[in-house]
């Protein structure tokens, strides 16, 4: 008999998807939920056991991830769960959804569910690297309870870092996103810049390439915008939720942060919200 836990994947969206569909070839016993039924139905032949609903995914699962779009959604899913959750189950919450709402789901499994293990472990790593099995878990809660869960991030991701008490990951997941935001902003603005002179992007890479400021994210964007081809890593809208949740987290000014979330939020008006977060140099370009 396999000694793998059971697993639940409440949210089939990009990455949850590619979670289910890596634990099914690791041989994992998973169930499935989603609102939109048809974004499982690839994995029914793989194994998945596809469920009508949370409550239902969940009654068998020895782990549950949760990997929502927002903190809203998540905490309604989980509230209409909380009951069916196995004794002794985990909780996996992935899903960027800030500060606030990470921590008023710790309260409420410790209030009304106190069996059940709350591991806060939001991801490093877009829809790529979730395919390939290659993001990093930024996991903080209780590691000695947590070995069912440390199986389950392996067969997912390629390592797991542990910050902490429950609700730490989630305040790191923010700065990771800052310091992402920025990063794509600048580089949107540099290779403006660079074009503005006569450089293409080849040109922009092979002068980083080789030194400290030559990151593998860049260069994958870069390819972006030289073919002006945004099919969705991280989609824009989302990126500036993550943008919004770390300004509301934050007890200081984070006056970039601001201004790109204001200038990123005209990108999504103008309808580019679904395409990747580099599609802020199309929209920078035609200003």
């Amino acid at each position: 008999m396999s000694q793998q836990p059971e697993v639940a994947v409440l949210g089939l969206g990009a990455m949850g998807h590619a979670f289910a569909a890596n634990l099914l070839k690791k041989g994992f016993k998973v169930h499935g939920w989603n609102r939109t039924r048809a974004r499982g139905e690839d994995l029914l032949d793989a194994g998945l056991q596809l469920a009508d609903s949370p409550a239902e995914a969940v009654r068998q699962a020895d782990v549950v991830i949760a990997m929502l779009s927002d903190g809203e959604t998540t905490e309604q899913v989980l509230q209409q769960s909380q009951e069916a959750f196995k004794p002794g189950a985990i909780l996996c919450q992935m899903g960027t959804i800030g500060v606030e709402k990470t921590d008023t789901l710790i309260a409420l499994f410790a209030g009304a569910r106190s069996d059940v293990l709350f591991i806060d472990a939001p991801v490093s790593g877009t829809k790529a690297p979730a395919e390939n099995g290659q993001i990093l878990v930024l996991a903080s809660g209780d590691r000695s309870r947590a070995a069912a869960a440390e199986t389950v991030f392996a067969a997912i991701g390629k390592g797991t870092q542990w910050l902490g008490e429950a609700g730490k990951s989630s305040r790191m997941k923010l700065v990771i996103n800052s310091w992402l935001i920025g990063m794509m902003q600048s580089l949107a603005e540099s290779t403006q810049l660079a074009a503005q002179f006569g450089f293409s992007t080849d040109d922009l890479w092979q002068v980083l390439e080789g030194g400290p400021l030559a990151a593998p994210y860049a260069k994958m964007k870069l390819g972006m915008i030289a073919s002006d081809d945004y099919t969705p890593q991280m989609n824009l809208v989302w990126a500036l939720k993550d943008a919004r949740l770390a300004l509301e987290a934050s007890d200081i000014p984070l006056p970039a942060l601001a201004n790109i979330a204001d200038f990123w939020q005209q990108a999504v008006d103008d309808g580019l919200g679904e395409q990747d977060l580099a599609v802020v140099y199309r929209y920078l370009n035609a200003q």
